[in-house]
Parts: C-alpha cells; structure tokens; sequence
C-alpha cells in the first residue's frame, strides 16, 4: 500500500469511532492529574495504568496510552512550579525557574507558558520523527557502550554546572554522591553484590523513585514546615496563556530544544530528564546576558527550554520503540508492552506485518496533544488552588502521598525507609548550599554510566586507548564535549571569583 492511502484510511478509522476520542481524553487527563502528583512519575503511570488496556480493543489501548504518555509528560510541572516538588523527574527543571515565577504571583503564566511550550515541543518532536526518521535512526545506531556512557556522564556533569551556578564543584559533587549510589546492587556485568551490606533489600539497587520523593517531597516538608511565615504561593494566578508575541520571542529556543528533545529521545536509554536537563544547559549557554542573569531566578524561556525537550522526547522515543524494538526510556517500554499484550510486534518489519500502524501512532500522539493542551488549561485554576492551600495544611497532606508514592513502587515498606532517609540527607544537604537535582539524576543515570563502561572496557581490552579514539570518532566527539563542559564550568566560576574579588577591591579603595 502507499503511503497517502493508508493515512487517509487511519484518519477516516478514527474520525468515525468516537470510542478512540474518548479513550485518548481519558488517558490525557489521568495521565496530567498523575504527573502532578509530588514524586511520582510517567513511568509509574504508564506501567500501572497499562492494567486498564487488558479489556480494550488493540487501537483503543493504544490511543489510551499514547494519551497517558502525553499527559503525564506535562503533569509533572503542575507540582514543580505550585509547590516546589517536581511531579515527574524531567520537571526539576521546570521547578527551578517555575517557582520563584509562582512566588512572585506568576504561577499561572508559569504554568501557561509550559503548557504552550509543552504543546510546541509535541508538534516538533512528531513532525521531526515523521520527516527524519531515517537520519534520526541512523544516529540512534551509532551508539554502542562507549557512546551510551560518555552522554550519560554528559548528563550528570551538565546537571551540576547549572543546578549550582555559583559553585559548579557542590553541583558535580551531589552527582557523585548520586552516582555513588547508583552503584548499590547486583552488579549488571557480573552478578556480584555491591554496597548491600547483606541486606537483601539492597541488592536490587536504591530505586530513584523514593529518592526523588524523599529528596524534592520530605525534605521540602521539613523545610517549610518549621519557618514562622512561609511562603505561600497566590491563589489570584492571574493571565495564564501567555500572549502570542510573547510565544513569537521563544521560536528559537522552542526549536531548538525540540530538535534536543527528539534525538535524545530516540537513543536507546536516554529519557527525558536527560533531555530536559540538556537543553536547559545549551538554552542558558545561548541566551542573551540579559536573560542569564533571569536563570535560576525565574525565566520563562529556561521553562521554554525544558519542557518543549522533555514533551519532543515523547516522538523521539517512539522511534527506536517502533522501528527497532528497543524502548527509547521507561514510558516507551510500558507502550511496547501494551502493543506486545495486543500481539503487535514491533521493530523492522511493522509497517509489513501490520500496515499503517505507524501512521495509527502518529495521528494518536497529535489528538493525544490537542487534547493534553485543553485539559491542562482546564486543570490550572483547581491545581492552584488546591496548591494555594496554607503551608501548614497543604505540607501534612502531601506527607501522606509521598508515603503511598514512595511504598506504590515495589509494594515494599523498605522503599519507604529510603524515601525518609533521602529526605534527611536531601535535607541536610539544602542547609549546607548543595543543589539536589545532580543526586537524582546521577541515581537515573548512574546504571547506565556504570554498565556501558565496563561493558567497553571489555569490549577493547585489548586495544588500546589511542586506537578507540581514533575508531569510535563520535565517541571522541562526545569525549571532547565532556572535558569541555569540566573545563568550562570551573574556568567560568574562576573568572567570577576574580572579578568579584577584583570589584571588592575596587570598591575598598
């Protein structure tokens, strides 16, 4: 068949079947209402709603859960900008600029401009997968163990530049600790137990999820709750979209952070936190002076940045899940598993065995972002006033779904253990300056820092290391960015410090 006539005959099968309208609303409102809550995250939400899909019709399940994937992939901002506790680990960035926005009473255009920048980031992340699906699958291809540990470095070490911007060495070092972390377990390569300490609990490693409760949820609770006036955040939110020449400022960004969202996430691996936390990075490097100095405190073209790449991920990821079989992130994974429970089998041969399947998944991701567009809007003014609630009400309340969230992910009371003990340390940790985001994202990535470079190790045991360099070019590539953005985060904080130092005496005499 042709291309035109099995997309016109996938448009006229949905257009008439309004049970695929409703499934995909369902699953878009679930899924924003899920990612708002503090902690939990897109993963939980597609791999315990997948259970709802038993009972439906293979083209229902799947405009179910392309709907909960959009969904959830917005609904982690809601908590990040209202309550300073990011819904889904791929809104810490939105977190940080969000809410100093929401403290100066401009929450709801927070959240409108995520939203639009949200809706934007689906339509680039599509329309790049439908028009570059052979490059974009060349690259993912490229990348072998080598060339997955060296972005996953990257990703840490980007992460810890900006989250400490006047001290980039706390940033890398709550990385470390991160990573350190990660370690814990069954080693991957080998088998052997690693920093469990003969507790049986720990040889499956410290799941991020507690983690990211304890350390963005608890801790914040335990902030909070003992300041005499906290801050509250204003239930008058005020204008929520954004105008269109304001939207019109942010194309650049807008589009380049797509094109970043897109092709991270079609190699295998790396998700969306990746993603976010990337471009933010190069959105920072690349904006004006002016709006540096807005970065960190409140920028809504940092919130551009972040959330056109974490929802561009969304097509990206479909890619390799599609075309090769191997998830993009987690939340592909939960999509191939609804497709495999609907005997859809997936990979190079999907468009012969099932035809205009693909176009199916592509129309699906577009309904699935209109409809995600409507509901947020719908959403904001009862999210923010419930969020609006007194710190010493809404703090207690939370306490409890931190709890539910952190038990819901192993069904073990061990993981809330963990999402206690995280949420001293994260704590402790805010009282002596270090930023958090490195620890949580270094624990995502850790895994896949340690597997691939071990597995490379072995792979080039007996060749040696100028002989990589000069085979693996894009390893080396990626290598050169790695130093460079060390050497560029601890020559910059140099060169402040001189300058400080400089206008200190300056100003003595």
């Amino acid at each position: 068949m042709e291309v035109w006539p099995q997309i016109l005959e996938q448009l006229s099968f949905i257009a008439g079947t309004p049970m695929l309208w409703f499934a995909c609303l369902t699953g878009v409102t679930l899924g924003i209402l899920w990612g708002a809550m503090p902690g939990l995250s897109t993963t939980m939400a597609m791999t315990l709603l997948i259970g709802l899909t038993v009972g439906m019709s293979q083209s229902v399940a799947i405009m179910f859960m392309l709907g909960v994937y959009t969904g959830s992939v917005f609904g982690g901002a809601i908590s990040a900008v209202l309550i300073n506790i990011p819904g889904t680990p791929d809104a810490v960035p939105t977190m940080i600029e969000g809410h100093a926005l929401a403290r100066r009473g401009e929450g709801g255009l927070a959240l409108g401009t995520a939203i639009s920048a949200s809706f934007m980031g689906n339509w680039v992340g599509i329309l790049l997968l439908i028009a570059f699906i052979p490059a974009v699958l060349f690259l993912a291809l490229q990348f072998r163990s080598w060339e997955m540990f060296l972005p996953s470095l990257w990703g840490i070490a980007i992460c810890g530049s900006m989250s400490s911007m006047e001290s980039p060495l706390k940033g890398w070092i709550a990385g470390w600790i991160g990573l350190l972390v990660s370690f814990v377990g069954l080693d991957a390569i080998h088998g052997v137990s690693r920093f469990s300490f003969g507790s049986y609990n720990l040889d499956d490693g410290v799941s991020f999820i507690p983690v990211l409760i304890g350390l963005f949820g608890l801790s914040e609770i335990l902030r909070v709750l003992p300041q005499k006036s906290p801050s509250a955040i204003p239930s008058d939110i005020g204008r929520v979209l954004p105008s269109f020449s304001a939207l019109m400022k942010y194309v650049r960004p807008s589009l380049r952070s797509g094109i970043i969202g897109t092709a991270i996430g079609a190699i295998p691996g790396a998700g969306a936190n990746v993603a976010s936390f990337f471009s933010y990075d190069v959105g920072r490097r690349r904006a004006s002076p002016e709006e540096q100095k807005k970065w960190g405190k409140g920028s809504y073209e940092a919130i551009v940045c972040a959330e056109v790449a974490n929802n561009a991920n969304v097509g990206g990821s479909m890619l390799p899940t599609l075309a090769l079989g191997i998830p993009g992130n987690a939340a592909a994974a939960a999509v191939l598993a609804a497709l495999e429970l609907k005997n859809v089998v997936v990979g190079p041969l999907i468009q012969i065995e099932n035809p205009g399947l693909i176009y199916y998944i592509y129309i699906g991701l577009i309904i699935a972002n209109f409809f995600m567009y409507g509901m947020a809007i719908a959403l904001i003014k009862p999210c923010v006033k419930l969020f609006s609630l007194p710190k010493a009400l809404l703090m207690p309340l939370i306490l409890p779904i931190c709890v539910l969230g952190a038990f819901a992910v192993n069904l073990n009371y061990f993981d809330v253990y963990v999402m206690l003990v995280s949420g001293l340390i994260g704590y402790i940790l805010h009282r002596l300056g270090f930023p958090l985001a490195p620890v949580v994202l270094a624990i995502i990535l850790g895994p896949l820092v340690d597997e691939n470079l071990r597995r490379a190790l072995l792979v080039f045991e007996d060749v040696g290391i100028l002989t990589i360099l000069w085979e693996r070019k894009l390893g080396t590539v990626l290598l050169l960015i790695v130093l460079y953005t060390f050497y560029d985060g601890i020559f910059k904080h140099d060169n402040k410090h001189k300058n400080k130092r400089g206008k200190s005496k300056a100003e003595t005499q």
